[in-house]
């Protein structure tokens, strides 16, 4: 019994003194609260697997009453949200190619004709009879960035629409009510969507990873003493941290793109030049981003807690699983401050769209933008911490 009791006190001197050691490490305490908790905000309130809100242009060449009527009609749905207006269409298209939208919406000249026709709304407004299949067409088109395999099944349901309320006419399911293009990815095979988004993914996981325990790695070998003692500048330092994982990520880049080319049939319609440019911002952006959390960690283990908060949000917010258009606007905000919001948005663009650098520039430009205030941060932090 003596010797049970003795067992039970040195477990407890035990736990004891790994609840003070927990106590005292707050960075990893927070962690251990923080990390469900920003599960728990991300699955429960921001994905939303009901597309909602499609950003979409509107080509209404009809202009007319009905016309109007209809586009309200459509948007009443909440599936999609007229964003701009055009009556070009090839403007329309290009703003697809760009990613400003993700579907036009073309209303024809001759609307109130195929209205009349048409034995999918079978307005009654006019001869020949609403119920004439062989003249009948479907009333307007959706063309749609395919590329995204949720977005295209979500407006690929409208082209079935009933618009009997609408024309108070019984629908004839012979003829859809609107036809649907979609661009880029008519088969609608999820790789294609998939595996530029996973080239984001990786780099967000290996990049990160690589550089935030770079200084504390140095910290914990007793290499501080030496670097601190050496010419060289904060910066000049950080730039030397990371120029060895720029090679590395775009030979990760590489590997990836090349195996889903060659066993998924995942195409490059874009330049390469575009497509390198994005990747280099990108990976620039993910290390300095790493190395500003190894000048706030103060060991490797905290160092790869840190990588858990930027990997889950960029894996889940960045449009990779979940339509972006889908999620509450705060969301949206917390979503277009990660590098892989931007990158995942460029290299699809690139790869499925054969969108130019210039089509792309925005995100390449915020991602340089991100490398740069990343490796200032850093730098900034490193000097403090050697005063």
């Amino acid at each position: 019994m003596s010797a049970v009791l003795q067992s039970a006190r040195r477990i407890l001197a035990i736990l004891s003194k790994e609840l003070a050691q927990l106590r005292r490490d707050r960075s990893t305490l927070g962690m251990v609260i923080m990390i469900p908790l920003i599960q728990l905000m991300l699955f429960g309130y921001a994905i939303n697997t009901n597309v909602r809100n499609i950003p979409a242009v509107l080509v209404d060449q009809a202009n007319t009453g009905l016309s109007r009527v209809l586009s309200q009609t459509i948007e009443a749905t909440r599936v999609v949200r007229f964003t701009e207006r055009t009556l070009d269409i090839t403007a329309a298209q290009d703003a697809i190619v760009e990613g400003r939208v993700r579907a036009a919406f073309i209303i024809p000249p001759d609307l109130s004709q195929r209205v009349a026709r048409s034995g999918s709304v079978g307005a009654g407004l006019a001869t020949p009879p609403s119920t004439d299949e062989q003249t009948s067409r479907p009333v307007a088109q959706w063309v749609v960035d395919g590329s995204d395999t949720m977005i295209a099944g979500a407006i690929k349901g409208l082209g079935a629409m009933p618009l009997t309320e609408l024309l108070r006419k019984p629908a004839n399911r012979t003829t859809p009510t609107f036809a649907v293009a979609l661009f880029f990815n008519p088969e609608q095979r999820t790789a294609i969507n998939i595996v530029p988004g996973l080239v984001a993914v990786i780099l967000t996981m290996t990049m990160v990873m690589f550089t935030s325990a770079a200084i504390v790695r140095e910290r914990e070998r007793g290499n501080m003493e030496m670097l601190i003692n050496t010419p060289v500048r904060p910066l000049e330092l950080m730039l030397g941290k990371i120029i060895p994982y720029i090679g590395i990520g775009l030979v990760q880049t590489t590997i990836i793109l090349l195996l889903g080319h060659l066993i998924f049939g995942v195409p490059l319609h874009g330049s390469l030049f575009a497509l390198a440019a994005a990747t280099l911002a990108f990976i620039g952006a993910s290390l300095a981003l790493g190395l500003v959390l190894s000048t706030i960690a103060s060991n490797q283990l905290q160092a790869m807690q840190m990588t858990v908060f930027i990997l889950l949000p960029s894996i889940l917010l960045s449009g990779f699983m979940f339509p972006y258009e889908g999620m509450p606007v705060p969301a949206q905000y917390i979503a277009e401050v990660l590098p892989a919001t931007h990158f995942m948005r460029a290299i699809r663009a690139v790869m499925l769209r054969d969108a130019g650098l210039m089509q792309i520039a925005g995100d390449t430009l915020w991602l340089l933008g991100l490398m740069l205030v990343g490796l200032l941060i850093a730098s900034l932090r490193f000097k403090k911490r050697l005063d």
